[in-house]
């Protein structure tokens, strides 16, 4: 990781938070620098030590949709919220919400010049920089309690900083090898960090690897998982989530489409269940909460005849998902895929989950250090005996496939946020569905 010593944009100067933004990626060479001490002692020097509860959400997958289901659920019951996730899709300022807004460049401009004046020589990443000033706002706001993202991992993640009251895992499969380990086992390891003795935790797939539940029983965690625990009892009219004794009945239909969701909202639930003593959330505002959550990118219907969705799978446990989605889907027509992924990815592995969905490929690279170019993508399809055509950019590769798809037919971009944002950027959808 490089710090350059280069001045920062000033508050309120000329480049805004552009140019914070800019100046953060210039200054980091390396994105991803696990560990805590550095960020511990800029927090201590920031005198960050949030008196609000905290629910911290970690998982392969299904991260973001539980901190959407938790945002709406406390948002709903009256709760001041702030909301960290992360990556973005067009806009940094979708990562920091307060009270279900987004917060503006001008804080956002505030909350970095705090954590620049007050590091020091103390190098910070992107995204440690962007943890410590986002909770420099919750903090300066007042919130009733946050709700934090993992970025990567969990153990030596920035968040983990600060011991949740209640701590998610959605899911542990493979992804992020080079830092986390190459099986499930080392990684359920890694993301189980967040879990804290004597606190609530939530495991939220039917498959939790051996590691995690023994790190979770070692440290005297309480732990609930989806399947012993957490119930979905599926109905014409609505469901049904059961929490040990507790049954919270009469939910609505969920926004976000797909089967693995239901076990998304349980697990959010599941976590303000445990929190009832401290974060008391009526029924009523459950079920609003469940019924307004949104997530952008995630199997995202931006228009009909044809069908077109937008997904930022971008792992084969998420690529099964999306599959899963598309199986579902009425057989009407063909099926165009709008793909392009990053280089450090499992390209294979998402490539055989979805190729028997897919009729027609249209690729494109993307650009930065880790982008993967078209031309390489295709030899990946070609490997498998499937046809595509290479575009110079996602743009052209979406228009191309709006042009050549009837009215009968989906188009599917996916392979990765920045796919999905590119078509954003290009196509203009209302990214909250």
């Amino acid at each position: 990781m490089t710090d350059s010593r280069s001045p920062s944009p000033s508050l309120g100067g000329e480049g805004g938070l552009a140019g914070w933004l800019a100046h953060l990626e210039a200054r980091n060479a390396s994105a991803i620098v696990l560990g805590l001490e550095r960020v511990r002692e800029v927090a201590a020097r920031l005198n960050l030590s949030p008196g609000f509860p905290l629910i911290t959400v970690g998982g392969t997958n299904g991260k973001g949709s539980v901190c959407a289901y938790l945002e709406t659920m406390l948002d709903a019951g009256g709760y001041r919220v702030g909301c960290y996730t992360s990556p973005h899709l067009l806009r940094y300022n979708e990562r920091v919400r307060i009270a279900g807004s987004e917060v503006r460049d001008s804080n956002l401009c505030r909350a970095f010049a705090a954590v620049e004046a007050t590091r020091g020589d103390i190098p910070l990443t992107y995204f440690e920089q962007g943890t410590l000033a986002a909770l420099w706002l919750f903090q300066e706001a007042g919130v009733d309690v946050a709700v934090l993202e993992v970025g990567l991992g969990g153990r030596l993640d920035a968040v983990n900083l600060w011991d949740a009251d209640c701590a998610v895992v959605a899911s542990v499969d493979l992804d992020h090898q080079a830092f986390l380990g190459d099986s499930r086992e080392l990684i359920g390891f890694e993301k189980a960090g967040i879990y804290r003795g004597g606190h609530p935790a939530i495991y939220g797939d039917a498959n939790p690897p051996a590691s995690l539940l023994d790190h979770a029983a070692a440290i005297g965690a309480d732990l609930l998982r989806l399947g012993p625990d957490i119930h979905v009892e599926l109905a014409e009219d609505g469901w049904t989530c059961r929490v040990r004794e507790a049954v919270f009945t009469a939910l609505p239909r969920l926004a976000m489409p797909g089967a693995h969701q239901f076990g998304n909202a349980a697990c959010a639930i599941a976590a303000l269940h445990t929190l009832r003593q401290r974060l008391p959330v009526p029924m009523r505002a459950i079920r609003a909460g469940i019924a307004a959550a949104r997530q952008p990118g995630r199997f995202q219907v931006v228009g009909q005849a044809p069908l077109r969705i937008l997904d930022v799978a971008h792992n084969p446990h998420a690529a099964r998902a999306l599959a899963a989605n598309l199986g579902n889907l009425p057989a009407t027509g063909k099926v165009h895929a709008v793909f392009a992924m990053l280089a450090d990815k499992d390209v294979d592995g998402v490539i055989a989950s979805l190729a028997p969905h897919i009729d027609c490929w249209q690729v494109a690279g993307l650009s930065g250090p880790r982008g993967l170019s078209g031309a390489a993508l295709g030899e990946h399809l070609a490997a498998c005996s499937l046809e595509y055509l290479v575009h110079v950019d996602v743009a052209t590769a979406w228009a191309t496939a709006c042009r050549l798809a009837g009215p009968a037919d989906t188009i599917a971009a996916f392979g990765s946020f920045h796919t999905v944002a590119e078509v954003m950027a290009f196509s203009t959808p209302n990214p909250h569905g």
